[in-house]
Formats: structure tokens, sequence, C-alpha cells
């Protein structure tokens, strides 16, 4: 942070304080929204979670998140008029306003002083203050070094190391990602001696699955998994019908695009999904494939080079027509990939 005594003096005040992340949260910006509120309130500051829409059924085990306020769920008014009487407004796991959606004007137009902790890519210069990295694994890793940074690790309780542990778990991919840096591994060794159970933690994000969803699965593995080994590439489609044929609820599509990412020869996977509002594009790749610039140069989107998402207005059926028709032109690209991942792995 470029002015740690000046941030430092502005939490020795108890205030107002909103704390956001990105739409469709997941466990390390709802681990990192929860986390922080339980900091800050154990210094008397005036904590609100607020979140643009809502989140995955296997995250409610999460300390605090019955106290959340889910901006969509009728909350609009409640939320803005928190936002805009806030003395001080978090966003995190985001750097760019767009990524709230409809609360982002609301966010930019505050009178509030902005504090961003982000990992991502594509920053927005919006905040006051900025703890941003994109070489952490984790937003959760930057808040637990915040925290440590300001002198305060005795604050670190179980229920926050829970929190903390479970953002840098998932967005390591369980710590087979290149992300996992010999920092990730002492930061998380420190959130288990501070109290987090690690078992307890893997149990209720990667073993809490409703029926549903695992029929989901096994359906978008059997009928809609597509393979092109001459592009190195495999997705999955997935229609409003078929999120209703399995009662998918929030969180159910998560994940999914990593089965296609882990067939042999294959560089980049993405899953193309059908909602209400929009299509949803996620991108997963090996090696230096970058998809996040192929996201932000085509769908309106960005995030990590091995992992990103994005957006488009156009039908299923056109976007996916989109897709295909991007592939040649990454062709050598994707092939060179897989090469150079498979002599590094030789």
């Amino acid at each position: 942070m470029q002015d740690l005594k000046a941030f430092q003096q502005l939490l020795d005040t108890p205030k107002k304080v909103v704390i956001t992340a990105h739409s469709n949260p997941d466990a390390d910006a709802l681990g990192a929204a929860l986390g922080l509120a339980s900091y800050l309130k154990k210094k008397q500051h005036q904590v609100q979670v607020i979140t643009p829409t809502d989140y995955p059924q296997f995250l409610h085990w999460m300390y605090g998140q019955k106290e959340v306020m889910v901006y969509s769920n009728g909350q609009e008014k409640k939320a803005t008029l928190l936002m805009e009487e806030a003395d001080m407004i978090f966003c995190l796991d985001f750097s760019s306003l767009n990524r709230i959606e409809d609360m982002g004007e609301i966010v930019r137009n505050s009178k509030a002083l902005k504090v961003v902790i982000d990992h991502h890519m594509g920053k927005e210069m919006f905040a006051d203050f900025e703890f941003w990295d994109v070489q952490a694994a984790a937003t959760c890793e930057l808040l637990y070094q915040l925290i440590i940074d300001l002198g305060e690790r005795r604050l670190i309780d179980k229920d926050m190391a829970e929190c903390l542990y479970a953002g840098i778990m998932t967005d390591t991919g369980s710590f087979r990602h290149p992300n996992t840096t010999k920092h990730v591994h002492e930061v998380v060794a420190d959130l288990i001696e501070l109290g987090a159970n690690v078992s307890k933690v893997s149990k209720l994000v990667y073993d809490n699955n409703s029926m549903d969803r695992l029929r989901f699965i096994g359906y978008a593995l059997s009928e809609k998994l597509v393979v092109l080994p001459e592009y190195n590439t495999a997705y999955f489609a997935i229609t409003a019908k078929d999120l209703e044929k399995f009662n998918s609820r929030t969180g159910d599509t998560e994940g999914l695009v990593n089965y296609a990412l882990s067939i042999e020869g294959i560089t980049m996977a993405a899953i193309i999904i059908d909602r209400s509002e929009a299509v949803k594009l996620s991108f997963r790749s090996i090696g230096d494939f970058p998809v996040n610039e192929l996201a932000a140069k085509h769908f309106e989107g960005g995030g990590h080079k091995n992992a990103a998402g994005g957006i488009s207005h156009q039908s299923l059926e056109e976007t996916v027509k989109k897709f295909l028709q991007l592939l040649p032109l990454y062709k050598s690209q994707l092939h060179k990939s897989l090469k150079e991942q498979e002599l590094h792995l030789t």
C-alpha cells in the first residue's frame, strides 16, 4: 500500500464502512470480505458487507455470511443509502467498477474514501488507497499480508483464518496452479497456526454438493462437452433450459470448465452459459496462453492469464459461433503453448 501509515491512522478511528466484492462472489471474494469485516468490527467500525448478487450455497458456512446484504435481492434502496453515507468503501477482489454491475456508479459517486484490495489485471483508477498486486495468488493472501503489515496479526481468529484459507485454497486450485508460491505456503501455514481447520474447509467447499449439481455435471460431461483437438480446445455450451432442468443454483456451474481443461492435449477450455441477462463466458488455459487477453479483446472481459471471464449480449448460438470463429486465429499459439508446457513437465 502506497501510504500504510495514513491508512492505519484512518482505521484507528471508528467509521461507517461498506465492504463489497464482485458479482457472483467466489470463495476468495466472499472470504476476503467476511475476513475484513470481522477484522474491522474488532476495531470498533460499523461494517456492512454488500454483494451485487448472491453467492454459492457451499460458502454459507463462512462466519458472518448471514449478515451479508445482497443488492439484487430487493435491497437496492437500503444498500444505496449505506454506500452514500459510508466513510470508507472497500472493494475486494476487483479493481474495475463494472465488476459490481449497478453498484459501480453508486460507489464511484459516493464521497467515501475508496480502498481496493485486489490481484486482477485491468485496474481502474478510482481508489484513494490500493493494495494491488497481480502476482498475488488471491485477494485473501493480500488481505492477510495487509493485516500483518499493520501489525495486527493478533486480531486474526479461527473464523477469519478459515475464510482467508478458503479464498487462497480455491484461487490456487487447491495449491496446484502456478500461482502457488513459497509465500502462499507460508501464509497458509500461519493461518493453520491461527486455527484454520483445513480439512473442514476443504470438505465444506468441495464435498458439499446437491444431487442436482452432480446430475448436472454428469449431463454436461456426457452431452455438452465439445473437444476440438485441432485447436487444443474444449468447451461447454449450456442453455437456460439445461440450467432449469437441473434446478441450477448459484455456484452449480463453478469448476465445470476445469474438467474440460483436464483433458489430455487441451490448452484452453471454456464454458459458455445462457443466463437470463446475458451470455457469460469463463475461460481457463495452461502454460503461456493468455485467456485474459482473449476475453478482453472479444468478450468485454478480463482476469488472469490462465483464468478469465467475459460476457456477450448476443444469443448463445451466436456467441458460440463467434468463439469458434476466433479459434483459427489462435491455433498456432494454442499449439505452441501446449508443446512448451509438455517440455516443462518432462
